[in-house]
């Protein structure tokens, strides 16, 4: 009845694939078509392979389970109260859930707030498996949702994705268990106060699982600047699947650093047997990097190739597994162009120097763990300057400002209002320089001024919600003393009616400063 089931399913599906084909691939409906065929069982073997007897994906719909659903949440024990999130001090660590196996975590979801902007970076997600003491998952947390450097970015993948503009992050990876299963998260910065911490962990506790079912993993990474050679971002011993890797660069200089292969050592291999042709080949981008999201493969963050620039990629490989039966070595080189102080390249493939960090996911057996302490929240962070705004002077004309612990508001019933603030640099030097906005339903159009030097283009600061994102204003040679950011407002936005704007707004949560020599 199962065999008669799955191959009918294929057929039709299969009928179905061939007719839509003719379609544009760009259209909507290919990928949709494409996904109900990657969810289907595929054969006999995956379909019962499926913990306590179920069937893969959406053919499990269709079958009647003895599997118990279950959540843990951050949810109020009083139902009449939206105090739904969970505290995090400086240095604390609070435990998302604790399960008494057998069982299989099925959804992870979370978001959090913070006036750090790099703190899915000093936040750590640690999963620990039946009775280790240590954990066989410990990445920072928004590295393991696909974004590396604590940038805040959407994107949406097959088994991961981030939205609310890098404030929302899910997780889909199955992760089964036999006894136990701990799952925490640590706030390891020590200067921004308290984390709130908002949480689903959606999990089916199951009558029994195979003997040799594989467990999760996931291992971080970091080279700060890279090491002359390959940058390893794996290295296990066991049985298993190599299913992912997220990887983060930062640029020490200008240029293109991604000419380096990507190296699979499978059973002790002397000579790797899977070798690639290029950094940006291996994540299914070509000719260079930019932002795409793909079900399997993708660029989430892509800033450019000038000194400062970051980059997040993604590839997973749920559809191409890396099978290893004793050892798996994952290796990826470093390379790139080489520019002088002029400007002139002096090798398009020479080793550099950057901020690399990476994230590899695996399942395997026996339960394993790193050798290696994780490099603390503060090296994990370039060494930026992070100025809240609250702690600024600042000059607005008109003086219409609402200053609060975690931004300052600007709120003038004129379209043409000016805030500036004042900040001290200690080092002359080339800096980069962002800041953390909010914008809101009665925002306006604002442009961004570094020492009266216009800073990017022209910011649209009208949405449909209060949100807080991050902006790039570039690249500036600032000597020691003070400066300026100026931001004047342009008029009313042509998302919304001027008739219907009641206040020309802006918030300022923090200035963040980065001088490039001292990456």
């Amino acid at each position: 009845m199962i065999q008669k089931t799955i191959k009918t399913q294929k057929i039709i599906l299969f009928n179905q694939l061939i007719n839509f084909l003719k379609c544009d691939k760009n259209d909507i409906y290919y990928s949709f078509f494409i996904i109900i065929l990657l969810c289907l069982p595929i054969n006999n073997l995956d379909a019962q392979s499926n913990f306590g007897g179920n069937y893969s994906h959406l053919g499990q719909l269709t079958i009647p389970s003895n599997n118990k659903s279950k959540r843990v949440s951050s949810t109020a024990l009083d139902y009449n109260s939206n105090g739904d999130s969970k505290e995090i001090m400086p240095g604390e660590t609070l435990i998302l859930a604790d399960l008494e196996g057998p069982g299989i975590i099925k959804h992870i979801w979370n978001t959090s707030a913070s006036v750090n902007p790099f703190s899915t970076r000093s936040l750590i997600l640690r999963i620990y498996w039946d009775e280790s003491e240590k954990p066989s998952v410990e990445v920072p947390l928004g590295d393991f949702f696909g974004v590396g450097h604590g940038a805040k970015k959407d994107f949406q993948s097959f088994p991961v994705s981030i939205s609310s503009h890098g404030r929302s992050r899910t997780s889909f990876w199955e992760m089964p268990f036999n006894k136990h299963a701990k799952i925490t998260v640590t706030n390891e910065s020590l200067e921004f106060g308290l984390v709130f911490f908002y949480y689903y962990v959606d999990w089916e506790k199951v009558e029994t699982l195979p003997e040799e079912t594989l467990y999760f993993h996931a291992r971080y990474h970091q080279q700060s600047p890279a090491k002359p050679g390959d940058h390893v971002i794996l290295d296990t011993k066991g049985k298993g699947n190599y299913v992912g890797t997220v990887y983060s660069v930062q640029q020490v200089k200008a240029g293109w650093f991604g000419e380096g292969d990507d190296r699979f050592f499978i059973n002790d291999e002397k000579v790797p047997s899977i070798q690639g042709t290029g950094t940006e080949d291996y994540f299914g981008d070509a000719w260079g990097f930019r932002e795409f999201s793909g079900p399997f493969q993708g660029v989430s963050l892509y800033e450019g190739s000038l000194a400062g620039d970051r980059v997040s990629a993604y590839r997973w490989h749920i559809m191409d597994p890396i099978r290893f039966q004793s050892s798996l070595k994952f290796s990826m080189e470093h390379r790139g162009s080489i520019i002088d102080e002029k400007g002139n390249q002096i090798s398009s493939s020479g080793e550099r120097k950057d901020w690399i960090s990476s994230v590899a996911f695996w399942y395997q057996t026996p339960i394993t763990f790193s050798k290696n302490e994780i490099v603390s929240a503060k090296k994990r962070i370039p060494p930026y300057q992070i100025l809240l705004a609250s702690n600024l002077k600042v000059h607005a004309t008109p003086n219409k400002l609402k200053t609060e612990s975690v931004a300052v508001f600007f709120e003038p019933e004129t379209p043409n209002g000016e805030i500036t603030f004042e900040f001290d640099v200690s080092t002359s030097g080339q800096y980069k320089i962002s800041a953390v906005l909010v914008d809101g339903i009665f925002g306006c159009r604002y442009q961004p001024f570094i020492d009266n030097i216009s800073a990017g283009p022209e910011l649209d600061m009208v949405s449909k919600s209060e949100n807080w994102k991050p902006y790039n204003f570039g690249l500036f040679n600032l000597k020691q003393g003070k400066h300026e950011l100026k931001l004047v407002g342009k008029g009313p936005s042509p998302m919304i009616r001027a008739s219907l704007t009641k206040k020309f707004a802006i918030g300022i949560s923090s200035l963040i400063l980065l001088r490039i020599e001292d990456l």
